[in-house]
């Protein structure tokens, strides 16, 4: 059972850095033992965010609980919490088996055996330099802690875009099994939004620094169709409807739209329309691309 009292709580949050504003009057909550995805562009301000849930960042104005405490400077909260990101810093000094060997010393649930395991399952060299790991194998690192560390708010801001293909199936399969087993909140942060939409239990996507969207993933899966046809034809069908968007090309149209009940889809296929569901990723670059750019480049969204 869920349990009632949200693991985090942002109320009316604005973050500014001089004239220019990050994050502008958010409120979002996040509830116990559910994975999320934080998805957005690029400078939506999906990492301010985590800065200030995790204390590393002073809001301008609006409020942040954390387990129901203000996050800054407390002890309590940040014990409970594990912050793993894609450009992790390591003293030059420390070889992984040092950065694994003083996790225990920051997180109480550590589990070396399941550290160890991921340790074969990544093919980590223990022993080498930090400073001469490879992308790959520094991501690996990262990924360790945040899994084994099994912190009951774990944040990973993009510690995975290092690890290839296989290795990054790897930290899903990891991350799932050991959630099932071992459930607690885990809030992602990713461009690879197609590889991960089948963890997600729900989606807060950013722009701009607003929220445009804070759904649960289900109700966002095939809540949108996509029709297309000759161009006179889909403008007659998606009239008064609501248009997520729109492309074309001559005199064939592509129009993205918002749900449609088995009544609509049987009109849209007697008309000669051809109807395709629309992925979590291609429903989310609708939702924050203009007509003029384009977020996909080779299956990822450039957030």
């Amino acid at each position: 059972m869920r349990n009632q009292e949200p693991v985090v709580r942002v109320d009316g949050l604005t973050k500014s850095f001089g004239n220019f504003t990050a994050i502008d009057d958010v409120s979002f909550a996040v509830e116990a033992n559910k994975i999320y995805g934080l998805l957005g562009r690029n400078g939506a301000g999906k990492t301010t965010i985590m800065q200030l849930l995790t204390g590393q960042q002073f809001a301008t104005s609006g409020s942040i609980h954390v387990f129901g405490q203000v996050p800054v400077e407390n002890a309590h909260v940040l014990q409970q919490m594990c912050f793993v990101k894609e450009t992790q810093k390591y003293p030059d000094s420390f070889q992984p088996r040092h950065v694994l060997s003083s996790a225990p010393w920051f997180f109480e649930n550590w589990d070396a055996d399941f550290a160890a395991r991921l340790v074969d399952d990544f093919r980590l060299p223990l022993g080498r330099p930090i400073k001469k790991l490879s992308r790959g194998q520094l991501s690996a690192v990262g990924v360790i802690v945040g899994l084994a560390s099994r912190a009951p708010l774990t944040f990973f801001d993009e510690p995975y875009l290092g690890l290839d293909a296989v290795a990054r199936q790897i930290f899903y399969d990891r991350l799932l099994e050991d959630y099932a087993d071992n459930p607690r909140t885990v809030i992602l942060s990713t461009h690879l939004i197609d590889e991960v939409s089948n963890l997600l239990e729900h989606v807060l996507v950013i722009d701009e620094g607003r929220i445009l969207m804070d759904q649960d993933a289900d109700d966002l899966r095939g809540s949108a169709t996509t029709v297309v046809g000759k161009a006179t034809d889909v403008d007659a069908f998606v009239a008064g409807r609501d248009v997520i968007s729109r492309d074309g090309i001559g005199g064939l149209a592509s129009v993205t739209l918002a749900g449609l009940n088995s009544s609509e889809r049987g009109e849209a296929l007697a008309a000669g329309l051809e109807l395709s569901p629309v992925s979590l990723q291609q429903l989310i670059v609708a939702k924050t691309t203009s007509t003029t750019g384009s977020l996909t480049t080779h299956g990822k969204v450039r957030a």
